[in-house]
């Protein structure tokens, strides 16, 4: 698919329980997405149903994300967005 100036393209890793939001096609809890220009991590995560009371750990480009970077960063082409939930267990 052409892409154009308005569009990106990133690299959507979710991991553990989140996983399964990612949709069909998706390979080793990663999926190549196209978004419009503009968005944030926050659009990304509402677009694929991410419940964000399940967000814990949020990185892009391997550098960790705190809550309002998720909502004001803007994505820019070839970004990779990973996210994990909280993990439990002893």
């Amino acid at each position: 698919m052409f892409r154009g100036q308005d569009q990106l393209q990133i690299t959507f890793k979710l991991y553990a329980g989140l996983a399964h939001y990612l949709p069909s096609g998706s390979e080793n809890n990663a999926i190549e997405v196209e978004l419009l220009d503009g968005q944030s991590i926050l659009t990304l995560t509402q677009r694929y149903h991410v419940p964000l009371d399940q967000v814990h750990l949020v990185l892009l480009n391997g550098v960790y994300q705190d809550a309002t970077a998720r909502a004001e960063r803007v994505l820019q082409d070839g970004d990779t967005v990973a996210i994990w939930p909280a993990v439990a267990g002893g």
